[in-house]
């Protein structure tokens, strides 16, 4: 099915959401790291320790969301071109 291509169509869209909801993610985690007194410092994936200021928490809630959500749309997408593939053939 092919159809008119707009600025926010789509994948397109999604890819836009994603990178506005990473953002937010990035702002909350500096407002709340510089605001609140967090007690232990984050540690990302569990391993890697981050400074408990708003820089290592801006840092941990985007690379914990970017892969909590980019790993799933990423399934979505590849398994979207198979099927779209498929159907071409």
């Amino acid at each position: 099915m092919s159809g008119t291509q707009t600025p926010l169509n789509g994948r397109r869209f999604v890819l836009y959401l994603y990178v506005v909801i990473v953002a937010i993610a990035g702002a909350l985690g500096v407002v709340l790291g510089e605001v609140v007194d967090m007690g232990e410092p984050p540690r990302l994936f569990f391993l890697v320790p981050l400074p408990p200021n708003g820089a290592g928490f801006a840092v941990y809630g985007v690379v914990t969301v970017a892969v909590a959500l980019g790993l799933p749309l990423a399934l979505v997408a590849y398994v979207s071109r198979q099927a779209d593939s498929r159907e071409d053939t």
